[in-house]
């Protein structure tokens, strides 16, 4: 690789050979596919099926009538079709996963290997108690890591991600409001928080009303003292919170909400900056969901199983979910109903219909058990080194909203791209070129054009490097006005930049299958 005058890669010469198409509509090994429902066609199918007798009775006479309309297609070009476009995704496996918030750290092949033990991977939810002790009892392990990583006493295991859990708890906050005889209907939020923050508080019936913050970026202590009310049933804050900053004054927060008589939600998104190092419950909170793909390197993304399990002090403890995991003389047991429940214990419902997410559990287990406190305690400290080894490295040619060191994650605003022409997005599109799926932008809405990055503790030093050297020389090309990297940007991709404000505003949710020609008789 060529480096110019300012220590940058140099860009290759044009190549005018390969900027003429290919005859097959292909970039080399990346192949321009179709949907599937445009690749198939009548008459074949990569299974052989029997001739079934079908009676007009059969489902009480609902039986379909008409074709069910799926592609038709061979073996090989199902595989084929499913390999080509996990070649369009990007991954973790794959390299630096740099969005903020989201903690794509990576997942140990040990973990996978246990989650799938005969006995974990095909335990039925439905399995006879005496046959799923050993289940349980791992339910029961992880569950005192998590009470004692946070100091509370209590933990719900059964919300399936951190929605989930933000709703668990604040459901578990209403049902101890009204059990005081309260009316409480307000839930205050930070103008920086998560969208599911007062997403779950409306969806669970509270009034949202937002908390103003500094310009350091953290809660005005003046704005939620003005906010603070008889009519207030929680605050919900994120600590770190979203501008990658701990929130100093969080024990004098804890104080002033507890003094109105409110519970202290606290959103664990970003439990990875502070596991092992500080725990919750000594900073007041009342409740907190804990996304275990964040911290406890569980799968993350695609739409598969999650795993929220939510802590709650000993002011909530006694209104947690049912079902309730006890241990007693004749073993591991799930309280189901009420009629069993022991004394105290006043759960408001249940979150869905079994324990929780099995192979989530053994895996945040196995990630607990192969790193001990100690390293639990040194993926946070690296964490937030990581973090800052980007911020310093690049705040000379980028810009930062805030002074000072931040924990898990860097966050940068668009003030060096203002007279560039060049925008936070065409910034990010362009990254794509280089080999590394965009960082978080425009949030948190409380920063212009934000970019937010958050390398995990998963990323060696060379790594860093690597993606440091990349942002820097695209944003000095931003600065000298070298706009031609970023307009148009991706470009050696299979999609160039897609129109994602039409796609949003107009989508297309629904496939008409097209007019297959009928087989031969």
């Amino acid at each position: 690789m060529t480096m110019n005058s300012q220590g940058r890669p140099s860009a290759p010469a044009a190549d005018k050979q390969a900027e003429l198409p290919t005859i097959s509509g292909d970039r080399g090994l990346d192949h321009e596919e179709k949907l599937i429902f445009e690749l198939g066609r009548a008459g074949v199918s990569g299974v052989d099926l029997p001739d079934v007798a079908v009676s007009d009775v059969r489902l009480g006479g609902l039986r379909r009538r008409d074709a069910i309309g799926l592609p038709g297609l061979s073996e090989p070009e199902v595989v084929r079709h499913y390999v080509r476009l996990s070649r369009m995704n990007y991954a973790i496996d794959a390299g630096l996963y740099p969005l903020g918030s989201c903690t794509m750290k990576h997942n140990p092949r040990l973990n996978e290997k246990l989650a799938r033990l005969p006995g974990f991977a095909d335990l039925h939810p439905l399995a006879p108690l005496p046959a799923s002790q050993g289940a349980l009892a791992l339910i029961a392990e992880l569950s005192r890591w998590l009470t004692t990583l946070t100091g509370m006493p209590a933990v719900a295991m059964s919300p399936k991600a951190g929605a989930h859990g933000e709703l668990c708890g604040i459901l578990t906050i209403r049902a101890a409001v009204e059990a005081r005889g309260e009316a409480r209907t307000r839930v205050l939020v930070p103008e920086s928080a998560h969208g599911t923050n007062p997403a779950t508080a409306a969806f669970a019936g509270f009034t949202v009303d937002e908390v103003k913050a500094t310009p350091e970026g953290r809660v005005d202590m003046a704005s939620l003292k003005e906010k603070l009310g008889p009519d207030v049933a929680a605050f919900m804050l994120t600590n770190p919170n979203t501008c990658g900053l701990f929130e100093r004054d969080v024990l004098e927060i804890a104080d002033m909400i507890h003094a109105a008589g409110a519970y202290f939600y606290c959103d664990g998104a970003n439990f990875n900056a502070i596991a092992g190092r500080v725990r919750p419950g000594d900073l007041g909170v009342d409740a907190m969901h804990i996304n275990l793909h964040k911290t406890f390197s569980t799968p993350h993304g695609g739409g598969g199983p999650g795993a929220g399990p939510v802590v709650l002090s000993e002011r909530l403890a006694a209104y947690a979910p049912l079902p309730l995991l006890v241990h007693d003389a004749k073993g591991f047991r799930l309280i189901e109903d009420e009629s069993a429940l022991p004394a105290g214990a006043k759960p408001f419902g249940r979150m869905s219909a079994f324990h929780g997410q099995m192979g989530m559990f053994v895996r945040a287990l196995a990630y607990m058990l192969s790193h001990g406190r100690d390293g639990i305690r040194q993926a946070s400290e690296d964490a937030v080194l990581s973090a800052n080894y980007i911020l310093a490295s690049l705040k000379d040619v980028m810009s930062a909203p805030y002074e000072g060191p931040c924990m898990h994650e860097a966050l940068f605003d668009d003030t060096f791209l203002h007279d560039t022409g060049v925008t936070t997005l065409d910034f990010a599109k362009a990254m794509i070129d280089e080999g590394y799926h965009p960082m978080t932008m425009y949030f948190p809405l409380v920063v212009h054009g934000a970019m937010l990055i958050e390398p995990t503790e998963s990323e060696s030093k060379e790594s860093l490097d690597r993606f440091i050297q990349v942002l820097r020389a695209m944003a000095l090309d931003a600065k000298a006005r070298q706009r031609a990297r970023f307009e148009g940007a991706p470009r050696l991709v299979p999609r160039r930049r897609l129109d994602e404000t039409s796609a949003s505003r107009k989508p297309v949710l629904r496939w008409k299958t097209p007019d297959l020609p009928k087989a031969a008789e």
